[in-house]
């Protein structure tokens, strides 16, 4: 192995030499920037794509002086750029003899031919295809990314790839790691939808920059900027359970390269409903209040400072449990059973940086968090705290066919938790205090190697990071894509990555149910290596243009911590496994836009999660082997409306054995296959859209999918066994009101 990092070390340093950076905007001839124009050295396959703002950066490696700017229903041009820092393109609509053919609306989904490491683009058009009330819910249109329900009472989720379990994968909020510990169990849904930009989707062993924690992958979720967005923005939702959604954008220009974006987002309870007859609520009441503002100053690709500062504050109430269920009496009560959460989260984030001049630049990034926690699980009480801090300087050149990346990091995590017991019937061992402090410094490199004319990119990448109980790893990663055309992009990537267990934040649903948890042995560090190929084929003709994608990913866990809740039904045990425990991940996707008008999306996975027990092959709980997608969009060109419809098939789940429990509170082996149906329609005003629609269409659901609830503070009471949807149809209405920025 040693050989290995030494190859890689050897690849992250070689001579360096000098480039140039090109900077503009690509407009029309009414001076409208053109959104996903793509840019790039003629005869290189080297380039990028325009921002929201029509803007651009490229770095020239002295392979071409000749720079193309093309966009789909617009004439391309070509400039030679003489030593110019500065080139901006105006580009003419193609003509035909008719007419004039104006083309170019924003993809949903963008995979960049560009990008060696494979990574979906969710933009805010797809984001307008459902209501996207927060980020949990934006990925209705979506086959990489599963949301789960981690507990079904208070309505926490995960988001899973790789059909892993969503402690895998990286949620970063602008690059930083603002989700995890007791942030994980509600942190996705605590971010707006109406504050996401973009969404960035990348599976496998990654880049080390952000990181050695990302296994099954990463999710980027990139925020709206002061500079770019809407000056003001008004959104209101409310649902067929009378749950109601506020949220409010202001953004001002402070002059002196100095603007702020604030926003307000605010949730009101739903009405206590109870479909299935079970006297549980169907979905918790919940309440939020969040605050937040973002200050930025200047761009990143231009010379000298830039800096961004985000600050926000939330405050959440979650209530669930029996239908009679008062927080403000019955907590702890072993006479109605109730589950109650309050939770205030301040948060602050800085991205610094100073560009020395086109080839160089130095970044800070920079982000802290506490947060307090009070809740209730019926007869647990648990309470919370915790103070992350994370820092990270990284330096990066561009010279020659490289760009080479390099930094120091350091991760801090004070987590303090009290478990006690109101009701002292049921068998419960784990009540008393449980406190963790990690600090982990580390350093890493990276180093982005370009081959034959940039058809052939090569990164190379290792960090090492030195835990302060566990000790130093070392993190390598390597990634490969070669354009076979234009058109035809395979990528490959290997890694390792590690993490250490946040147990009961991570798991909620072990506070919740009757059963006793067993921690056998001190728990160490998760490992695994995950390696993956996949396959993009882009299509472009007049009248259909799309991809065709399709890739494999494995992972191999050293060592990995989950409940078993199969060995004894009473209990959860916790302990390290280094058995062999895998996970593949098949995934093959084709997406078309027809004439400008329509929009097709085919999505099929095939999910293999196991781990050996013996000779024994078991399958992991709660993973539909087989799933599959379609979405349908159709939009006119007079973009006055558009009408949405996903619809998502997933095949049969493995359940937690229950066969040691009395008959009457045994639960199938195998969930049932089931199909869930969504759509939205959208009309749009000069400064409004009304949008509805109905998750659910069909009304499916789990009957009753809590085990016990006769009996909730009884020996069998669980969770556990929720693998679908327990709140049926649910229909929605909006409106969206929004103050364009003069440059849009």
């Amino acid at each position: 192995m040693m050989k290995i990092y030494t190859i890689i070390v050897g690849l992250l340093f070689p001579f360096f030499i000098s480039a140039q950076t090109i900077t503009g905007k690509v407009t029309n001839s009414m001076n409208e920037a053109l959104i996903g124009a793509n840019l790039y050295w003629e005869n290189t396959g080297q380039g990028v794509s325009t921002d929201v703002n029509g803007k651009y950066s490229i770095t020239n490696n002295e392979v071409s002086s000749r720079l193309i700017a093309s966009y789909i229903g617009f004439n391309s041009d070509t400039i030679d750029i003489n030593g110019l820092s500065e080139v901006n393109f105006i580009l003419k609509e193609a003509n035909s003899l008719t007419e004039v053919v104006v083309k170019g609306q924003r993809d949903g989904v963008i995979i960049s031919s560009l990008n060696p490491i494979k990574t979906e683009q969710i933009t805010q058009t797809e984001l307008g295809k459902a209501a996207c009330c927060d980020l949990a819910g934006c990925f209705s249109t979506q086959s990489s990314v599963q949301p789960h329900t981690t507990n079904v009472i208070t309505n926490s989720k995960e988001l899973r790839i790789l059909g892993l379990s969503g402690v895998y994968n990286q949620v970063l909020i602008n690059g930083l790691p603002m989700i995890q510990g007791l942030s994980y169990t509600y942190g996705i849904s605590s971010v707006p939808g109406t504050m996401v930009d973009n969404i960035y989707i990348a599976k496998g062993a990654n880049s080390v920059l952000q990181g050695y924690e990302s296994i099954s992958g990463q999710i980027n979720v990139s925020t709206k900027n002061p500079d770019n967005t809407d000056k003001v923005l008004l959104n209101v939702y409310l649902n067929s359970f009378l749950e109601k959604h506020f949220n409010a954008n202001f953004a001002f220009d402070l002059g002196n390269d100095w603007s702020s974006l604030t926003a307000l987002h605010s949730v009101q309870p739903a009405n206590k409903i109870d479909k299935d007859k079970d006297n549980f609520l169907d979905l918790p009441k919940l309440t939020r209040y969040a605050v937040s503002n973002t200050f930025k100053y200047r761009d990143a690709g231009e010379w000298g400072w830039n800096s961004k500062i985000g600050v926000r504050f939330l405050n959440e109430k979650r209530v669930g449990g029996q239908i009679d269920f008062d927080p403000s009496t019955d907590k702890g009560s072993s006479e109605v059973y109730g589950q109650s959460v309050q939770l205030t989260q301040p948060e602050i984030w800085t991205k610094t940086g100073y560009r020395f001049d086109d080839i160089s630049n130095l970044a800070f990034n920079f982000s802290t968090f506490y947060q307090d926690q009070q809740s209730y699980f019926g007869t647990t009480k648990y309470d919370a705290q915790q103070v992350s801090l994370y820092a990270n300087a990284q330096y990066e050149r561009n010279y020659g066919n490289h760009v080479f990346k390099t930094g120091t990091s350091l991760r801090y995590l004070d987590i303090n938790e009290d478990i006690a017991f109101t009701n002292t019937d049921l068998p419960r061992t784990f009540d008393g205090n449980y406190h963790r402090n990690e600090v982990v410094p580390g350093v890493f490199a990276e180093n982005a190697m370009n081959f034959f004319d940039y058809r052939l990119t090569w990164i190379a990448g290792i960090r090492a990071d030195r835990h302060s109980e566990f000790g130093t790893f070392f993190t390598p990663r390597t990634l490969l894509k070669a354009a076979i055309t234009p058109q035809t992009v395979i990528r490959a990537n290997i890694g390792t990555g590690w993490r250490t267990v946040n147990l009961f934040s991570e798991n909620i649903g072990l506070l919740v149910s009757s059963r006793d948890i067993v921690i056998e042995e001190e728990l160490l560090p998760e490992k695994a290596l995950n390696y993956g190929l996949n396959l993009t084929q882009k299509f472009d003709t007049y009248s259909v243009s799309g991809y065709l994608s399709a890739d494999y990913y494995r992972t191999d866990f050293q060592n990995q911590i989950f409940p078993d809740y199969d060995a004894d039904p009473s209990k959860a045990i916790i302990k390290n496994y280094t058995g062999t425990s895998v996970g593949n991940g098949f995934q093959a996707e084709v997406y078309a836009r027809l004439f400008e008008l329509v929009e097709l999306k085919a999505g099929y996975n095939y999910l293999d999660v196991y781990r050996m027990n013996g000779e024994t092959k078991e399958l992991l709980p709660f993973n539909s082997k087989h799933k599959l997608l379609g979405t349908f969009s159709f939009k006119p060109k007079s973009n006055k409306y558009h009408l949405d419809l996903n619809a998502h098939w997933y095949g049969k789940q493995r359940l937690p054995n229950t066969k040691a429990n009395p008959i009457e509170f045994q639960r199938p082996d195998y969930s049932e296959a089931y199909t869930v149906v969504g759509a939205q329609f959208t009309y749009k005003f000069k400064t409004m859209e009304w949008y509805g629609g109905c998750e659910n269409l069909f009304d499916f659901r789990q009957e009753q999918p809590i085990a016990s609830w006769e009996n909730p503070f009884g020996p069998y009471f669980d969770t556990s066994s929720v693998w679908g949807p327990t709140r049926g149809r649910e229909i929605y209405i909006g409106v969206r009101y929004y103050i364009k920025n003069k440059d849009e």
